[in-house]
């Protein structure tokens, strides 16, 4: 396996700062998400909050492995179906539609990446459910987060819950390790691994990204070869956060200011 970055713990102060950038801007575009707003004035609220913090939107600086072009906005706005990489737009959000918002931020050289799912308006109990299922995922993988743990642990913790509760587990797109760059390794997938993989250390840093769907786990990417859908076209909820490994445990580099890390 690919040797995994160890961060100093400076390195994660500069990682909490991009991620208290990004909790900040989170709680901010999700007060924005109402019916009739348009994921590109999402996009446009989550650009001036990033550069008034005076970090780097992560985003725009990441190119496309076969188109050769760098990702068209600030955010990720992925739309019901969409599961992520969804790309801003004049689109009018409505009631009921459900909103996946990852954004990616740099402080000092440091990456950090965290997403969230947002109701737009009323939503249905089963819409609400896997918004509800897909939070509590991420949380139990999370949990997982200890120096010594196997990093299947979290594979696993976020797997058994989803399958209990009936959801598609996206197989594609994974979790990461983060820091200098916003992909390192080592992958973090959301279903059960066949080897336990390395036993986590302090100064790891990993992007925890369950993304689960209504139907089945098949995707397929649009023509815009960025935005990735379930092949179904069920809808897909998307929840994530950057997390350390420190010697007492575990410390969630991406809650907002207001929040206890």
């Amino acid at each position: 396996m690919t040797r995994v970055p160890v961060h100093s713990n400076e390195d994660l102060q500069s990682m909490r700062r991009a991620g208290a950038v990004i909790g900040n801007t989170l709680v901010l575009v999700a007060q924005a998400v109402e019916p009739g707003v348009t994921t590109a004035e999402l996009d446009r609220i989550a650009a001036r909050s990033i550069e008034e913090a005076g970090a780097i939107a992560s985003f725009p600086l990441e190119i496309h492995p076969t188109l050769g072009t760098a990702f068209p906005g600030v955010i990720c706005a992925s739309v019901n179906e969409e599961i992520v990489h969804g790309i801003p737009s004049d689109r009018k959000l409505e009631s009921g539609d459900i909103v996946s918002i990852d954004i990616g931020a740099i402080y000092q050289g440091f990456h950090a990446d965290a997403a969230r799912t947002v109701a737009v308006g009323k939503i249905t109990s089963q819409v609400r459910r896997l918004l509800e299922v897909t939070e509590e995922a991420l949380r139990r993988g999370i949990e997982k987060v200890r120096p010594g743990a196997r990093l299947y642990e979290i594979s696993a913790a976020i797997d058994q819950y989803a399958s209990v509760k009936g959801m598609g587990i996206v197989r594609q797109y994974v979790g990461h390790g983060i820091g200098r760059t916003m992909h390192e390794p080592p992958q973090i997938p959301n279903h059960r691994m066949d080897t336990p993989g390395p036993p986590l250390q302090p100064g790891w840093a990993l992007a925890i990204e369950p993304m689960l769907n209504l139907g089945t786990e098949k995707t397929r990417v649009l023509d815009d070869g960025w935005t990735v859908v379930t092949a179904d076209g069920a809808p897909s909820a998307h929840f994530e956060h950057t997390v350390a490994v420190t010697p007492k445990g575990r410390w969630i580099l991406t809650l907002p200011d207001d929040a206890a890390a």
